[in-house]
């Protein structure tokens, strides 16, 4: 048996996103807040909800509060409201749907490739972002789950 080669460099650290696409722009869900991607079929209406929580959503006996990314994020429905797909997350406790436009894959990039928002990243996206990753040809925004989902998000359409 040979021992580990100790001038060999130490494994680069991943991170691990799942993907989805919200207007035109790429996103990546940090694995650890993802339980599931499904197709949202029966969505109860929330009365007085605000107009960014979509309803709710019973999934396999957890009850989910729906969050329309796009109505969030201040852009237009989408015309095809036919097959509308959802990521669910867990945060605090609580579980929640993501309704988004498209679901991608799973991305491992490396951490230390992170790097901080651009100047000119649009700031709706800015608010909901953690940082950026160079993809050639398109960026990943990072989404700050945290901030995708606290309560006072209305100032991301003004």
């Amino acid at each position: 048996m040979t021992a580990p080669d100790a001038t060999a460099d130490p494994p680069a650290a991943l991170a691990t996103y799942a993907t989805v696409e919200i207007g035109d722009q790429l996103f990546g869900i940090p694995i650890e807040h993802v339980l599931d991607v499904f197709v949202v079929t029966c969505l109860t209406r929330v009365p007085l909800a605000p107009p960014e929580i979509a309803g709710l959503v019973n999934l396999r006996g957890r009850v989910l509060t729906m969050l329309d990314m796009r109505q969030r994020l201040g852009l237009p429905a989408r015309p095809d409201q036919a097959r509308r797909l959802a990521v669910g997350i867990e945060h605090r406790g609580e579980s929640f749907g993501l309704i988004v436009d498209a679901v991608g894959d799973v991305m491992q990039l490396a951490a230390a490739d992170l790097e901080p928002n651009p100047v000119h990243l649009d700031r709706r996206w800015a608010q909901l972002s953690r940082g950026i990753h160079p993809l050639s040809p398109r960026l990943l925004v990072v989404m700050d789950v945290e901030a995708a989902l606290a309560p006072d998000r209305a100032a991301l359409a003004a």
